[in-house]
């Protein structure tokens, strides 16, 4: 076991490029219940640079580990006390599992997944078969799993009934078209460019309304007929999130779990729904917002682990596809940044090691 290991490390809040060091750091130590986990691949999220910028729902003090999510790597060492054996999930040495490290909100901080090895408490950690690639095992905690809460738990949506989401072409969208399809759910797209359309209807998405060209209020209305649409996700916020949650039935409900509209802004006060007041209240309207890391502070161990052992069998069967991602060595870190930050770059940038090769690519 090494004595020390690379990490990328911010000093303070700012611009990812501008804060982010690659240091040694000593190699941490299990206490009890915890494993070492030796990382093999990690992704750089949208939200990880929220989190350096200081625009995020949580701030960790500083310096910090950057990457606040979800790793695979494997297990270097137990702590005291914790079994190692089989018959506890597959939690032994040398296991291959996925690290959830999304800090629970209320909770403690949890490690900084870009680094070399790191600290997670046994109860986050999810054993996964060979077949699955380290690209794909790395983003599983984070999207698929956001998908399957916000369609199944969230709203629970039933076969045949409609759901209508923004940002159809974004990661989380894809795949709640994929988790719809599977579970015989109609869906209702939106995307902003004319040219996403044709890809959203080849993926599966059985409608899709272009906001280049098309009233998002009369397209729906038109698709879902008297009826309405009642269930609704969101994850663009501003006028667009205003449009859905007029869109919905009388006492529909919308879930709002991002806001793309103001991808880079950093005053909160213009982090906004313009809703309407009429509709909420003569309408009965629900509009509410979800965030995964207060779900992993509320939700037990066991449904914790229970979503993730679901979410790992949708991808295992090819039910829920994950691209497969662009690997970077942790050195590269200001050009993966960079590709993470590149409109529709289609790939999830990887923090890579051990020579940066997928276990699969041999």
């Amino acid at each position: 076991m090494p004595q020390s290991m690379r990490a990328l490390v911010a000093g303070e809040i700012g611009e990812p490029n501008d804060v982010l060091r690659l240091e040694s750091r000593p190699v941490p130590t299990a206490e009890a219940g915890q494993a070492l986990i030796r990382v093999k691949s990690t992704p750089i999220h949208a939200s990880d640079l929220h989190v350096l910028r200081g625009r995020y729902g949580f701030s960790p003090e500083f310096p910090t580990v950057g990457g606040n999510m979800e790793c695979v790597g494997r297990i270097a060492a137990l702590g005291p006390d914790t079994p190692d054996t089989p018959d506890t999930e597959g939690l032994k040495i040398d296991e291959r599992v996925v690290a959830v490290a999304v800090p629970a909100i209320p909770g403690p901080p949890v490690a900084g997944t870009w680094q070399e090895y790191l600290v997670a408490d046994t109860c986050r950690l999810l054993p996964v078969p060979d077949r699955l690639s380290d690209s794909s095992a790395c983003q599983l905690a984070v999207n698929p799993l956001t998908a399957l809460l916000l369609v199944t738990r969230e709203l629970d949506v039933q076969p045949g009934e409609w759901l209508l989401q923004t940002a159809a072409g974004s990661t989380v969208g894809r795949l709640v078209i994929q988790l719809a399809r599977h579970l015989g759910i109609r869906t209702i797209n939106v995307v902003r460019r004319r040219d996403a359309v044709e890809e959203i209807k080849t993926l599966g998405g059985d409608e899709v309304i272009c906001t280049e060209d098309e009233d998002v209020l009369q397209r729906v209305t038109e698709i879902a007929g008297p009826a309405g649409v009642h269930k609704a996700i969101d994850c663009v916020a501003g006028h667009v999130g205003a449009q859905v949650s007029q869109a919905l039935a009388p006492g529909g409900e919308s879930v709002v779990y991002g806001a793309l509209s103001t991808h880079r802004q950093t005053d909160p006060a213009a982090l906004t729904i313009p809703l309407l007041a009429r509709s909420l209240i003569y309408e009965t309207k629900v509009v509410r917002g979800f965030w995964l890391n207060r779900w992993f502070g509320t939700a037990s161990p066991t449904d914790v682990l229970r979503a993730l052992s679901e979410v790992r069998s949708l991808v295992v069967d090819e039910v829920l596809s994950i691209p497969q991602g662009r690997p970077f060595p942790l050195e590269r870190f200001t050009e993966a940044i960079a590709f993470a930050e590149t409109p529709a770059h289609g790939a999830k940038p990887l923090f890579v090691f051990e020579d940066g090769r997928d276990e699969d690519e041999g």
